[in-house]
């Protein structure tokens, strides 16, 4: 099989090459300053755990691969605003919004939007940051570089949030995971959990959207879809062309983990729809050391990434499944007292989703 080369060597390139593995699937993970020379480039197929890229010798050299799966999708959906005009293009749900140009649009915002501006960078500001939360007295906070950098969005009353991970091949076939259940917190996604019962109205909406995206893009891999869930069924919030955060449950909770299924997807390989019969949960490890008691619950399973732990940065996941939500519920609530107390309210909210009859 041909080897793929990752752009970006973060967390997600790590778990690429580790899915590639036992398939006998060569996968480099590579730097953005990587010498182009010192890869098998031209044999490989190219992809990418991220959606932007500064211009580098490598990234000049990948510009005209004829084997970079969705080279033109991904700076298009780097950029909330052509993401967005892309929603509205193909007519799906997603919270009203502008551009933000300039300081004199604000009265118009508020009355066209509402009274809660959500202010966000065109490009980047992932995990909360370059994200605003604005009312008509705070509109001075906003750095003035932001106008013409930015669109706003009206500020929404959802009850949940959701995420739809699924994949399409090079033949168009679609196949889709379950809808997972995201708790937020600070912008930055702390606590996921998959329920294999899940909301067959959501569900079916949710592949829909999701699908007309891909196939409108033609686009090969997976994909991941952020939504708010409202009374009138779902709205867009966002969309990551790549292997997602809210997808890591897949490693230990499916029969084939969304690292696997992309790269089945980029080099053709066949692509089923991937099984899931039990109940999963995944913990972000947020700016946390390593603590190896962890590992006495046997429900879980420690994905380090071997990053040097900051405040606020993403160091690792635990993935817990068990067909039993009791079983769950216990192993989650034994590791509350091995992590620092702000993990407490993420695992009460996994504890109290694994109990809910309705998803």
């Amino acid at each position: 099989m041909k080897p793929v080369c990752v752009l970006g060597n973060g967390q997600l390139g790590r778990m690429l090459r580790q899915a590639g593995e036992p398939l006998g699937i060569a996968v480099y993970p590579v730097g953005l300053d990587a010498e182009p020379e010192a890869l098998p480039i031209a044999a490989s197929v190219i992809t990418a755990e991220i959606e932007r890229w500064p211009e580098t010798a490598l990234t000049r050299e990948l510009a005209g691969h004829n084997a970079f799966v969705n080279r033109d999708i991904f700076p298009q959906l780097a950029d909330r605003l052509t993401q967005k005009q892309l929603l509205d293009r193909l007519g799906l749900a997603t919270a009203p919004w502008q551009l933000l140009s300039s300081a004199d649009q604000w009265p118009q915002v508020f009355t066209t939007l509402g009274e809660l501006a959500i202010v966000k960078r065109r490009t980047g500001g992932y995990d909360g940051r370059g994200q605003w939360r604005l009312r008509a007295n705070e509109t001075n906070s906003l750095p003035e570089e932001c106008y013409g950098e930015c669109i706003v969005e009206r500020g929404i009353n959802f009850s949940g949030e959701v995420s739809l991970v699924g994949a399409r091949g090079h033949d168009g076939r679609t196949v889709f995971y379950p809808l997972t259940h995201n708790l937020l917190q600070d912008g930055i996604l702390r606590t996921s959990v998959m329920l294999p019962v899940v909301n067959a109205a959501h569900q079916q909406q949710a592949e829909q959207m999701l699908s007309a995206i891909m196939n409108e893009l033609n686009y090969v891999g997976v994909m991941a879809m952020e939504c708010f869930v409202v009374p009138e069924g779902l709205l867009i919030n966002e969309l990551a062309p790549r292997v997602h955060n809210s997808g890591h449950w897949t490693q230990n909770g499916a029969s084939i983990s969304q690292f696997e299924l992309h790269l089945r997807a980029i080099l053709d390989l066949p692509l089923p729809k991937p099984v899931v019969s039990s109940p999963a949960v995944m913990v972000n490890l947020i700016g946390t050391d390593v603590n190896l008691d962890w590992l006495q619950q046997p429900l879980v399973h420690l994905h380090w990434y071997d990053k040097e732990v900051r405040p606020g940065r993403k160091v690792g996941h635990l993935n817990l499944s068990d067909v039993s939500t009791a079983a769950l519920s216990d192993a989650l609530n034994a590791l509350v007292p091995m992590l620092p107390e702000e993990y407490a309210s993420g695992i009460a909210w996994a504890v109290e989703k694994l109990g809910d009859p309705l998803p």
